[in-house]
């Protein structure tokens, strides 16, 4: 399995835990607020509000993978790929060593930094130009921001599935608080407070929705621009160690 995909596993059954946590411990008015745990429908525990929380903590799983990932890329500038020494200049014979070392495992393979510097090695040693070696360094740049950007596809649509989910939630609510009204007696002098009541409920599903939603959209551009403040560093070090330092004849 993937790191991506053990963490999803294990961050659906964190989700149902913490149900599992909160019914037993929550009182009953914040249980129907959040649980809806005296659901109409008689389905508890299978209820709107339960999903909800399911996938908030996917898509928090999801979060803490790409977390993960930014601090991997931000740990790549430590391994000294490039000499940082102001004096040091780089000739076309000093490239191999630099490219076999940016190349050297695997798994750096799949970090920006190394790709990077591979690129504009081997650009400068098939042209021999310092400015198409820039160029291509500049292209990759933007191809990884884009890359980046695909990554957090899944969390924009769960960002986007919380408050439907709330919205079919309040639906469902509203619905089930017109038929309680409709087979009620008009007469009846408890019939408006519970419609009242129904209704309140049937709004839980929205608010919880909403605060899920402002949770996970605010840590997913903090930790989307921490990666991408990764890649920016990375392009730095490549353009401070290696475009600048380059000798071409």
């Amino acid at each position: 399995l993937s790191r991506r995909t053990l963490i999803g596993l294990i961050s659906f059954t964190l989700g149902c835990i913490f149900v599992a946590v909160l019914h037993y411990t929550l009182s009953q008015t914040f249980a129907e607020i959040l649980l809806d745990k005296d659901s109409e429908l008689r389905t508890y525990p299978f209820t709107i509000q339960n999903l909800q929380w399911v996938v908030f903590f996917v898509g928090m799983g999801d979060l803490f993978d790409r977390y993960l990932a930014g601090n991997q890329e931000a740990a790549e500038l430590s391994r000294n790929y490039l000499p940082t020494d102001e004096r040091v200049v780089l000739r076309a014979q000093d490239l191999g060593a630099l490219y076999g070392k940016a190349k050297g495992h695997a798994e750096a393979q799949e970090r920006f930094l190394p790709r990077l510097i591979q690129r504009a090695i081997l650009q400068f040693q098939s042209s021999r130009s310092i400015d198409q070696a820039n160029t291509l360094l500049n292209s990759s740049l933007d191809l990884y921001l884009h890359e980046i950007d695909l990554r957090y596809t899944v969390l924009r649509y769960i960002s986007w599935v919380l408050p439907s989910l709330g919205f079919i939630g309040t639906v469902i609510g509203i619905a089930i608080a017109l038929q309680y009204a409709g087979v009620t007696d008009p007469q009846d002098p408890a019939l408006l407070g519970n419609l009242t009541r129904k209704l309140a409920v049937a709004f839980n599903t929205t608010i919880v929705a909403l605060l899920q939603a402002m949770i996970l959209v605010f840590t997913m551009h903090v930790v989307q621009a921490r990666e991408e403040r990764a890649l920016n560093r990375a392009g730095q070090y490549c353009v401070d160690n290696l475009i600048n330092r380059l000798y071409e004849k």
